[in-house]
């Protein structure tokens, strides 16, 4: 990688962090207090998210067409995402350490904490938890085979990749045989 996009790529680590302690500021600012055991709001702010939350009866008898029709479909994915988190943890547990890579923290990934929303009923609450649960397990899966990219392949692709893993940007540029090969072992020690 040349000097130029290392200095950028330092500067947007250095704004991630900026960014990560104003978010840290505007939780405050909702009264959020972190403890042990998760999430926990005041009192007052409790009060305040009950006046918005939906009776559970009148939210079921009371269902929008389209979310009736769209919820098995979704929920239909369940089965696939339970798979693929089993599978993909299997190779993630046997894999990683055969080959010196550093494990993947799954609680970073798999957050389940909208229960501690007041203004929720008890099926929001599920369909969160399912939400958080599909979307926690895919970013999950992500880092591990982003992981295994930086192992056995870290060279980028020929065009521009949307959404590409944080690691691609260190991976070496497409058609540079000598820096593949000058850098593969360095890139493989996972220093981030």
């Amino acid at each position: 990688m040349n000097e130029k996009i290392s200095e950028i790529v330092e500067r947007m680590k250095a704004l991630e962090l900026e960014l990560e302690a104003e978010l840290d500021k505007a939780y405050d600012r909702l009264h959020r207090r972190q403890g042990n055991q998760g999430s926990h709001f005041d009192r007052e702010t409790l009060i305040r998210q009950r006046q918005f939350k939906i009776n559970l009866f009148s939210y079921v008898l009371l269902p929008r067409p389209r979310h009736v029709l769209t919820a098995p479909f979704i929920y239909a994915l369940l089965f696939p995402l339970l798979l693929l988190d089993l599978l993909g943890s299997l190779y993630h547990v046997v894999c990683f350490p055969l080959l010196g890579i550093p494990k993947v923290r799954r609680s970073d990934y798999l957050v389940f904490d909208r229960h501690h929303l007041a203004y929720l009923n008890l099926l929001e609450m599920v369909n969160c938890a399912y939400c958080s649960y599909g979307n926690g397990l895919l970013a999950y899966m992500t880092e591990i085979v982003a992981r295994t990219e930086q192992y056995w392949c870290p060279i980028k692709h020929a065009r521009r990749v949307l959404a590409a893993h944080d690691r691609y940007k260190n991976f070496t540029e497409f058609g540079d045989a000598e820096s593949f090969r000058r850098d593969l072992e360095r890139i493989r020690q996972f220093k981030d």
